[in-house]
């Protein structure tokens, strides 16, 4: 069942401004939000589907600061901001070390959720038997992801993200290798072995090749190296092999569509059979805040997931979708919080649409991220106070350091926002700028995963599962529970 309303049917108790709010507003509020907590009641009963939405480094420090941007760029208190995942009724915290590492990459955690097994950093789709880059073990050790029991049962599949479709989380849904930088290529001593790149997993596949809807970036890891960019000509594809591996998937599916930019993208019919495949940069797509300058144009985050759930929505025994916000890591690890927020409300804007457009009678809906960040959110800035400001007193002056230099609310423990010269003072700069590196503490080139806990949350059937403090990998088990595949 398709919803046409943009409503999200979580009533959630009235946000207060700090103005707004005296005692007795305060404890109106928080009565409100016990009534809608008591008057929440777990639907236990199967999903006909479900979408699982990973925000790419999205952790909890990230979700709050995302919410405050939020709500002040609407001109609201941003503090008491109630964003789409905020309004999910469930939530869970999540563990997310892998098998060898205390910080994950985004490989095995994204295997965790897709295949329930906990891998080694680097390994994609296999157990934890499979040492990186060996080959013979991952072809042994290969774990099914959630999509080969959903394909089984004649559902429909799909995958979505901001990111490369050949990039380690996307590939978790179809692809099993000892290596995810095995994107368009894998060595000669691993291709002697019978290992095949991420690409062509995703063209030739069991999974990959069924799938019927794909929507992100990476176009130059399916073209030879002999072809242009059909955006930008001067980029060749990456293929050493000399396939077009858009060519090869076009003649396997002859009622397929296939787009590389907004005007593709909107003329798609999705009542029309066929599988759907979109690739609309050369590499990951561009950050939300970057989008609207593209040349060619690409759709957002939730304009695919609305595209995707209208397709897929067609199979009458349902569905399982897969939607990554995946430039909120790489907005991060490039030490530039505005870009990882933006990026944030884009994936929240995706939930609620996402929300709007399905049953939740019918559809479970779990949004967590695969680990977090050494992002911090700190000092003592009073409410109001912008978050991508420095900290001030509620005379508006900064407050100032040992160093009598300012510093701003948000800020990472390392990355390329470190100097080894005396720090600049923030307050004599544009800390709001679209290129602001937040200052940090370690010089890194690339500031680095966190190992803290995130958060899942949940709606539907059987996301009252979602308590508590979880595995990861468990994840997988309540999707394969509500689908009821679990066991299999």
């Amino acid at each position: 069942m398709l919803r046409t309303t943009l409503a999200i049917a979580v009533t959630f108790a009235t946000p207060l401004a700090a103005q707004q709010a005296d005692t007795a507003a305060y404890r109106a509020q928080a009565r409100a939000e016990v009534a809608r907590l008591k008057a929440e009641r777990p639907r236990a009963g199967p999903a006909r589907n479900v979408i699982v939405f990973i925000g790419d480094g999205m952790g909890v420090s990230t979700i709050t600061a995302a919410r405050i941007h939020q709500g002040q760029l609407a001109g609201q208190d941003g503090e008491s901001f109630v964003t789409a995942m905020d309004a999910l009724p469930y939530t869970a915290l999540v563990k997310t070390y892998s098998h060898d590492g205390q910080v994950s990459d985004s490989a095995p955690t994204a295997t965790a959720i897709l295949s329930g097994v906990k891998a080694r950093n680097a390994t994609l789709g296999v157990g934890p038997e499979v040492a990186t880059g060996d080959c013979a073990a991952a072809r042994a050790h290969a774990v099914p992801s959630i999509f080969v029991a959903a394909q089984a049962q004649g559902r429909a599949t799909g995958v979505v993200s901001t990111t490369r479709i050949t990039h380690a989380t996307p590939a978790a849904a179809y692809a099993h290798s000892a290596h995810r930088d095995w994107e368009a290529a894998v060595p000669a001593e691993a291709a002697a072995g019978g290992c095949i790149d991420i690409a062509r997993q995703m063209i030739e596949g069991p999974v990959g090749s069924r799938l019927d809807v794909i929507l992100g970036g990476g176009r130059r890891y399916f073209l030879p190296q002999s072809a242009s960019d059909p955006e930008y000509p001067d980029i060749r594809g990456l293929r050493a092999d000399g396939r077009d591996l858009v060519a090869e998937w076009r003649r396997r599916h002859r009622n397929g569509r296939y787009v590389t930019d907004t005007r593709g993208f909107a003329a798609i019919d999705t009542a029309r059979p066929g599988p759907i495949l979109g690739l609309f940069q050369p590499d990951h797509m561009q950050y939300e805040a970057d989008r609207a300058g593209d040349v060619a144009g690409e759709p957002s985050l939730a304009d695919m997931t609305v595209k995707a759930i209208e397709r897929l929505s067609r199979n009458r025994r349902g569905f399982v979708l897969l939607v990554e916000g995946g430039r909120i890591d790489h907005a991060h690890h490039a030490g530039n919080a505005r870009r990882a927020l933006e990026d944030t409300i884009a994936m929240d804007r995706a939930v609620a649409a996402a929300v709007a457009s399905t049953d939740a009678d019918e559809t479970l809906i779990v949004v967590t991220s695969d680990h977090g960040h050494a992002f911090s959110f700190a000092g003592y800035p009073p409410r109001g106070n912008p978050i991508l400001g420095v900290v001030a007193g509620p005379d508006g002056k900064p407050y100032r350091a040992r160093d009598e230099k300012a510093y701003t609310t948000l800020g990472y423990a390392n990355g390329p926002g470190a100097h080894d010269h005396p720090r600049a003072d923030p307050a004599d700069e544009d800390t709001t700028a679209l290129d602001y590196k937040q200052q940090a503490l370690v010089p890194l080139g690339s500031e680095t995963h966190g190992g803290d806990d995130v958060v899942a949350r949940a709606s539907g059937p059987q996301a009252h599962l979602f308590r508590g403090t979880i595995e990861q990998h468990s994840i997988h088990d309540v999707m394969a529970e509500a689908l009821g595949i679990a066991g299999e």
